[in-house]
């Protein structure tokens, strides 16, 4: 009895915290999406229904920057767990600074997304262009804009993704390393034939991550490039934003949000699934 007594102690607190800070929002902003509101309290609210669910798909910025999320996060996705990958067979590999390289590279991930984009904004408008001898600025075209995003996302993802891939290389046993050396296997081979299928639960964890953490970018979105130029950079958290706060219209943007939440869930049910998939397989 004591110790369920404790039990519940150390619980209700955390659970109390939960519900005050997740559960009870997220359904207030299920009840807001079928509502007129503007933010401002003390105005009248009015059920609309669907409404707002309706204009979303009607809505072109909407649409816009749905598109845009989809092509950067694919391309930061492929960009992160490859440079995170190549960093991780690079630090298992056996030299003495290999620790030291390790830190150094996973030390981007803990600089705030805010911070870390006015950083590199002051890099792409003012070094490079210095650096490579042109006026040509990196974030005043759409293109090269989203390949700003994704660099930055790279350089601050990639050591947190090499992480995971370290991890998964230690676990290879390395007698089958051995033996394919001996056998005359270059590096190259080993790491087709061996290290590729044996990290291929890594692959599957990584890449699922990376796809979501890159839907639901928005501080170094807003930092980095504020959706310019004229939004074609904006990604899909930050256009909830903007309808939110900016344009006043709360009812619409936590649709906006409600159905950016039920994609996000569908990518991570399928990451499960497939994460356990391959557990059983194995």
């Amino acid at each position: 009895m004591k110790k369920h007594v404790l039990f519940w102690s150390f619980l209700t607190p955390t659970l109390a915290a939960f519900f005050l800070v997740v559960i009870i929002p997220f359904f207030v902003g299920i009840y807001y999406s079928f509502t007129d509101w503007n933010g401002i309290p003390g105005k009248a609210i009015s059920w609309i229904g669907s409404s707002n669910y309706s204009k979303i798909f009607s809505d072109e910025q909407v649409i816009k920057s749905f598109w845009v999320t989809i092509k950067y996060s694919l391309l930061a996705m492929l960009l992160i767990n490859v440079i995170g990958f190549s960093l991780a067979l690079l630090v298992t590999q056996k030299f003495r600074t290999a620790n030291l390289l390790r830190t150094i590279f996973f030390m981007p991930n803990l600089i705030g997304g805010l911070i870390l984009g006015y950083v590199w904004r002051f890099v792409f408008i003012k070094i490079v262009p210095i650096i490579f001898n042109t006026d040509m600025n990196m974030l005043a075209k759409s293109s090269t804009a989203i390949m700003s995003l994704a660099i930055v996302s790279t350089w601050q993802m990639g050591g947190y993704i090499m992480i995971i891939y370290i991890a998964a290389i230690q676990g290879i046993p390395q007698e089958l390393l051995e033996a394919a050396k001996i056998d005359g296997a270059n590096a190259w081979q080993r790491t087709k034939a061996i290290i590729f299928p044996l990290v291929a639960p890594a692959f599957t964890v990584s890449l699922f991550l990376t796809l979501s953490r890159s839907f639901m970018m928005y501080d170094v979105n807003v930092s980095l490039t504020n959706g310019d130029p004229a939004r074609s950079t904006e990604l899909i958290a930050m256009e909830i934003i903007t309808k939110s706060f900016k344009e006043s219209n709360f009812g619409e943007g936590q649709a906006q949000a409600v159905l950016f939440f039920v994609i996000i869930a569908i990518i991570s049910i399928i990451q499960v699934y497939l994460s356990k998939k391959r557990e059983l397989e194995m």
